[in-house]
């Protein structure tokens, strides 16, 4: 409990736990990306492109959960480095879609074994049953805080 009495008690917070679980999936993912030189926002990007190719840079932003000015940046270093390929010019609108390369799939490869090593990791205490309760109440909980941003 707070020393005042006022506030959240950080112990029970489950807003806190949720902070403190995702900053430690993040540092323990930035570990097995950081050897094959990626960091957890290129990673999505490539997984996000594998997933769903033709993305467009706000798309992959949100996907990501970085702004568009940082998306663009590794777009065009990953495009430099021969990972995804952008058109020159676009069909459509301003929207170049992305595509990863066989180069990027490559990558992306090890990268998802490295990644999926660390969520067997995050879940090994887990049964199965409470597997599939986590991820039932996260949505839940996802959608409640959705439904409600009304903007206010």
């Amino acid at each position: 409990m707070s020393q005042s009495g006022a506030g959240i008690d950080l112990d029970t917070s489950l807003g806190y736990l949720l902070k403190e679980a995702s900053s430690a999936l993040r540092t323990a993912m930035e570990g097995v990306l950081r050897p094959l030189g990626m960091s957890v926002t290129h990673y999505s990007c490539l997984e996000l492109l594998a997933q769903r190719p033709g993305l467009s840079n706000s798309e992959l932003a949100r996907g990501a959960f970085v702004t568009r000015q940082s998306m663009n940046v590794l777009l065009q270093a990953l495009e430099r480095d021969g990972y995804v390929t952008r058109p020159a010019e676009a069909s459509v609108g301003k929207v170049l879609p992305a595509r990863l390369t066989p180069r990027g799939r490559q990558s992306l490869e090890k990268a998802t074994a490295a990644v999926r090593a660390v969520e067997v990791r995050m879940l090994a205490g887990l049964t199965e049953p409470e597997q599939a309760g986590a991820l039932r109440i996260l949505r839940s909980m996802i959608h409640s805080l959705r439904e409600g941003d009304d903007g206010a």
